[in-house]
């Protein structure tokens, strides 16, 4: 059964910084792409960052280019996201995901895995 499992979120001040982690299991970690998506509430889900199978190829989304980094472990089977400068509009629900594919896409509905999220706060 694949698990994927954040940690590392909680409250900062605006202009702080905050490292999540993803820690998958029970799946080709390395054959995989992987995704970070967050959800405020009363606003849909929305893609933050993603990361090809070897860590080559990254995105991001508009909002958080030059503020957040992706990166994966494959040795670790781990995907981390830095997020600096953080702002209040980034207070969210982070979700991890994985797809079963190597390529990374923009569409949470391409994804076939999900970890329960982790809260980040960020206080003005």
């Amino acid at each position: 059964q694949v698990q994927l499992v954040e940690s590392g979120g909680g409250l900062v001040q605006a202009g702080g910084s905050l490292r999540l982690s993803c820690a998958a299991s029970g799946h080709t970690f390395s054959s995989s792409a992987m995704g970070w998506f967050r959800q405020a509430p009363g606003k849909e889900r929305e893609f933050v960052a993603g990361v090809s199978w070897s860590g080559r190829f990254t995105y991001y989304s508009d909002s958080v280019k030059g503020r957040f980094t992706i990166s994966r472990d494959n040795a670790k089977n781990t995907v981390y996201l830095q997020m600096n400068s953080l702002k209040p509009e980034d207070t969210a629900v982070y979700y991890c995901a994985a797809r079963n594919t190597m390529g990374v896409v923009t569409e949470g509905k391409m994804y076939h895995y999900w970890g329960q999220g982790t809260q980040v706060t960020v206080s003005s």
